[in-house]
């Protein structure tokens, strides 16, 4: 007998209403054609860090900061990670499926699994990111992104006079920004997202010219975008450190 999953499948598990509650939407639609063979198999989302799956980590992640509700926008492999989560017990949280049935792009994957929120605003989750930015820090500010220093993916020569001095590895650049994949955005947003495409090239750049997004800065603090074999083996090494 086949078992067809409804798209609007939902997981709901008691939770404290006592506290203070945040919403947050996880970006887990992508193939992950770098992790190719593993991702031929299992989405990227389910691709293990010492045995335990990216998208678990997140929502543990996510849990500190009193998020009580996850939606989780899907599209390559989605039966997969609804049957992981379904399987899931210990997260004390709801999660919902925004299930695209053709890529829109991070923009478009936002405007969708948006509108299932009624809060006033929400974070959003790149599927591939793993770290300890403090979440609570970027919700005291509206329409805003998490920046972290730069840094580089190769070594570092410093030279003086023609000669070699030191090398340095993937040293971080002072005052140099870069978009930790981690935002705060109010609801009303949505009706400027794209209905197909990235909110990186189409809502960001024009919400920018206009002084309308915020930053807070981050520094010294843990970061990984999991995109390489190298990325996984890196992260896998300090993952349980990063998030307890």
């Amino acid at each position: 007998m086949v078992l067809r999953i409804r798209i609007e499948w939902i997981k709901i598990i008691t939770v404290n209403k006592t506290e203070s509650k945040v919403k947050a939407i996880i970006l887990a639609g992508g193939r992950g054609k770098r992790l190719r063979p593993i991702t031929d198999y299992v989405p990227k989302s389910l691709v293990p860090l010492k045995n335990i799956p990216i998208i678990d980590w997140q929502i543990k992640y996510l849990k500190k900061f009193k998020v009580d509700e996850i939606i989780i926008c899907t599209g390559y492999k989605t039966e997969m990670i609804q049957h992981f989560l379904h399987m899931k017990d210990n997260f004390g949280i709801k999660l919902k499926f925004s299930v695209e049935k053709t890529p829109l792009g991070t923009g478009g994957a936002i405007k969708k699994a948006g509108k299932m929120i009624k809060d006033k605003s929400f974070l959003v989750l790149n599927g591939d990111v793993i770290t300890d930015i403090d979440i609570n820090k970027l919700l005291k500010k509206q329409n805003s992104i998490a920046a972290i220093e730069l840094r580089t993916k190769f070594g570092i020569m410093e030279i003086k006079n023609d000669k070699i001095t030191r090398f340095r590895e993937k040293k971080e650049i002072s005052d140099v920004w870069m978009n930790a994949g981690i935002y705060h955005l109010q609801k009303n947003i949505l009706k400027y997202l794209p209905q197909k495409g990235d909110i990186e090239k189409t809502l960001f750049p024009e919400f920018a010219e206009k002084g309308l997004l915020n930053t807070v800065k981050f520094k010294r603090i843990k970061w990984y975008s999991v995109d390489s074999f190298k990325d996984m083996e890196e992260c896998s090494s300090e993952v349980s450190k990063i998030i307890k």
